[in-house]
């Protein structure tokens, strides 16, 4: 992703929010997206791609999200809103992380060719210690 003055970056894919990893950077999204702030390097995979992920695990709609972020004024909102609407297990919460740091799977081709091609296109073929896409989000967006 170039360098740029006006980016803001959301929170790292391994934070957490309500016992969920990835929430508060999906938040963040939405929140920035709300405010006409979003990235549009981001923009195209807005509700879609790892924010799927978690929607699918958190068995929620996008469309849910937009609304309580839109309606929070803070994170704890959207936390305390999670908590009562989300009812999953700890084991489901930590197979949704698992899940995320597997990505991309070893037997999706495709997945690693993008995976590949997106450490070549942000200069960091080299670093072999970016395995997933978490990883190469990280470092993309220089935490890593």
């Amino acid at each position: 992703m170039p360098p740029m003055s006006n980016l803001i970056y959301p929170r790292s894919p391994r934070e957490t929010m309500a016992g969920w990893s990835y929430l508060p950077r999906y938040v963040d999204k939405i929140r920035l997206h709300l405010a006409g702030q979003l990235h549009a390097d981001y923009q195209e995979n807005l509700g879609k791609g790892f924010d799927a992920l978690w929607l699918k695990h958190a068995g929620v709609t996008h469309e849910q999200m937009l609304e309580v972020v839109k309606h929070a004024v803070i994170d704890g909102q959207v936390c305390d809103w999670v908590r009562q609407n989300v009812h999953k297990t700890e084991a489901e919460k930590l197979a949704h992380r698992e899940d995320l740091l597997s990505r991309p799977l070893a037997n999706d081709p495709k997945a690693n060719e993008r995976f590949k091609l997106r450490k070549q296109e942000s200069g960091l073929s080299d670093r072999h210690d970016i395995t997933n896409f978490v990883d190469y989000i990280d470092a993309d967006e220089k935490r890593l």
